[in-house]
């Protein structure tokens, strides 16, 4: 890396640091707020967004960033954080329900309106959102980008920050925890997450056998292996949430009524 570059990234973990501690504090202090007015909400979001928000910082903060930039298996790990780990655990905190108990029904309305949007039904498609996500992959590693990403910060800002929302998107459009407008069958998601981790898997014995450019070919195998098996060991946590989901919604309801005597 560039030295200019190395100081500006060092304001940007500064930025990033401040955003996160902001973010941190904003999600527990509306949480806190509405538990006046709605249920409580469960513990478990707040550790849900906490440790999202730890794993985007540690992939890009301090010596796993720096690591990352060296090296790519460090590239690697940081990649699963950002990009895999990090949005499930921001999806499973449903930052949306949240939001839209914290406002006025004025601006819950408006975001309503915007959730119905088009745009927002085209990209929550979660073929759509597949492509996004792991297209997006696609042409890091097997284009320049990889290369690029390295020596600007734009590309560098950019990739991982489509990064993590093109996987926040893949997740949510898969696993319905937080407020959906537009939904789709169980079977349209199950065979579009199926396609999606044969994309992912594929890409990553691709990496495996050739080398993103400026990778030497030892870091690409051990990365390669660390995108195969890491991923999938997220992936099956998606399969499990969905297919609970799933027999929840055909398992048969029993209804035990008393008589009173």
């Amino acid at each position: 890396m560039h030295s200019h570059l190395f100081i500006e990234n060092i304001y940007f973990q500064i930025i990033l640091v401040i955003l996160l501690i902001v973010l941190f504090i904003i999600y527990t202090v509306a949480a806190i707020i509405t538990n006046n007015k709605y249920r409580k909400w469960p513990f478990s979001r707040y550790i849900f967004w906490t440790l999202g928000l730890l794993s985007i910082g540690i992939s890009l903060v301090g010596p796993l960033a720096d690591f990352s930039h060296r090296n790519f298996f460090g590239h690697m790990i940081s990649h699963l954080l950002l990009g895999m780990i990090s949005p499930l655990l921001i999806a499973l905190s449903i930052p949306i329900t949240l939001l839209l108990r914290s406002i006025n029904v004025y601006n819950a309305r408006k975001l309503t309106r915007i959730l119905k949007s088009h745009l927002i039904q085209f990209i929550s498609n979660p073929i759509v959102a597949s492509l996004l996500n792991i297209g997006g992959l696609w042409c890091l590693y097997t284009t320049n980008l990889y290369m690029y990403m390295h020596q600007s910060l734009f590309f560098y800002l950019f990739i991982h920050l489509h990064l993590f929302l093109a996987s926040y998107l893949f997740t949510i459009s898969i696993i319905y925890i937080d407020i959906t407008i537009h939904r789709y069958s169980y079977f349209y998601r199950a065979i579009i997450l199926i396609l999606a981790l044969a994309g992912h898997n594929i890409l990553s014995k691709y990496v495996y056998a050739t080398p993103p450019i400026s990778v030497p070919k030892h870091e690409a195998e051990i990365g390669g292996m660390l995108m195969y098996y890491g991923g999938d060991m997220v992936d099956i946590i998606l399969i499990l949430i969905l297919c609970y989901q799933w027999y929840k919604s055909t398992a048969p309801r029993f209804v035990i009524s008393q008589k009173n005597n």
